[in-house]
């Protein structure tokens, strides 16, 4: 894997098929906004090793993903910020809350951040309609809201929070491979096992829905 930054370079692979490797290559110490000059080697090795650990914490983070989580069901859900702010619900199944899970868990933003412009370029393609510069800063807006993408002090571009990368990985990974096979008509049917623990799901909920239903008066 290669990911390319203004005059930078981060490569992953597989040494010998035994080792997982990762070289980060900085060409202009201002990349990372890093003056030139030997006495800030040491601030530039600082920073270039922040960026391998950042990548590696994304991956691990999507191989964390579980199906309880706190950050998962606060999201689901409109709530309120510390600071007295609404958080809008990021429902699961929402045409554009899907595709902005899909969009963020781009690979090209573990590194360079994500912006306005480049979550747009995204979206509109995953969308296949036009969106806007507003639509990108209400949807940055209620990312951040929620805990899910962070501000780069100083600058308009935003990193990942470890809840966004739970987030990304889990609405990506249930519609992709859950939901959309099981409802594509052109597709075989579910395997049976996963079909069986659907049905069980289901009646598990109908059972739990039954329970707490409130008797209607007399």
């Amino acid at each position: 894997m290669n990911v390319f930054y203004k005059h930078s370079r981060l490569k992953q692979y597989l040494k010998d098929g035994t080792a997982l490797r990762i070289e980060t290559v900085i060409n202009s110490p201002k990349d990372l906004r890093v003056n030139r000059r030997l006495e800030n080697l040491p601030e530039l090795q600082d920073k270039a090793r922040a960026v391998n650990a950042f990548l590696l914490e994304t991956e691990t983070a999507g191989q964390d993903t579980v199906l309880v989580s706190p950050a998962i069901e606060r999201i689901t859900r409109p709530t309120v910020t510390d600071d007295g702010r609404k958080a809008p619900a990021l429902r699961f199944g929402d045409l554009r809350v899907q595709a902005l899970a899909g969009a963020i868990a781009a690979m090209l933003f573990t590194v360079p951040g994500i912006t306005n412009r480049t979550l747009r370029g995204l979206m509109t393609g995953l969308l296949n309609r036009p969106y806007s510069m507003n639509q990108a800063s209400y949807d940055l807006s209620r990312l951040a809201r929620n805990g899910l993408i962070e501000r780069v002090p100083g600058r308009n571009r935003y990193t990942l929070t470890r809840d966004g990368l739970l987030f990304a990985s889990f609405y990506t990974r249930v519609y992709d491979h859950v939901l959309r096979p099981l409802m594509a008509p052109d597709r075989p049917n579910a395997p049976p096992e996963l079909a069986t623990a659907l049905a069980t799901l289901g009646r598990l909920v109908a059972g739990h829905v039954t329970r707490a239903r409130v008797p209607t008066a007399a």
